[in-house]
């Protein structure tokens, strides 16, 4: 007779749920071993506490004096006793007994005296600058009676402004003429000529006194149709 297994009895088919519950212990135990410690009895000794009397040293704070620089020396006032006769002219007369009706002289101030020439430098913007006698419109009618249109420049069509710059001297007169800006054609060297061919100026002053300027102004040349 052949012995038949009961599938209740069988376990074979529980081994996957047997596998899974012993992994499951096992790490919990390995858990468990890495979590437990043990701690060594330590004696604790109280030591008794003992109170020192003995005095503290206090070390006095020191300050350093500052030497105060020495006082000038002063010189004494020397007071002159005069007669009550002699007359000062020092200071000014104050007549305490004036009035409504007396004449006070009319207040002129005076001058400073002109200053000594230190530098020789051109001034670019004086107090006082200088003109030419008759201001600018005499100055382009003066230029333009005397100035000459290059016959280069005129056969070429060669037109427009020349910045021509110079120094007017303490005495008025012009030096140091020179072309800022030409155009070319002859009109540069016409323009040097007729800025030199200029009349002495009414000079520029600074602090009261003449200076040297300078100055620049355009010549401009037009050719007519």
């Amino acid at each position: 007779m052949e012995a038949k297994k009961s599938k209740n009895a069988d376990l074979e088919n529980k081994r996957s749920l047997f596998f899974q519950i012993g992994l499951i212990l096992t790490l919990i135990a390995v858990f468990m071993a890495f979590e437990y410690k043990s701690y060594e009895p330590v004696n604790t000794v109280l030591m008794p506490r003992s109170v020192d009397n003995t005095p503290e040293d206090f070390i006095d704070i020191t300050v350093q004096k500052t030497k105060l620089p020495p006082e000038p020396q002063r010189q004494p006032i020397v007071l002159t006793i005069v007669d009550n006769t002699v007359e000062i002219e020092d200071g000014p007369i104050i007549d305490v007994n004036a009035g409504e009706n007396t004449e006070i002289p009319e207040f002129v101030p005076s001058l400073p005296e002109e200053a000594p020439i230190i530098d020789n430098t051109p001034v670019k913007v004086p107090e006082v600058k200088p003109e030419f006698p008759g201001g600018l419109t005499a100055m382009y009618a003066f230029l333009s009676s005397i100035i000459r249109y290059p016959d280069m420049a005129m056969q070429t069509g060669i037109q427009g402004v020349v910045y021509i710059g110079f120094i007017v001297e303490r005495d008025g007169s012009i030096t140091d003429v020179e072309v800022l800006r030409g155009i070319g054609g002859g009109c540069d060297e016409e323009a040097v000529r007729v800025v030199k061919s200029m009349p002495n100026w009414n000079p520029g002053m600074q602090f009261n006194r003449k200076v040297r300027v300078s100055y620049n102004i355009p010549v401009r040349f037009t050719l007519k149709n």
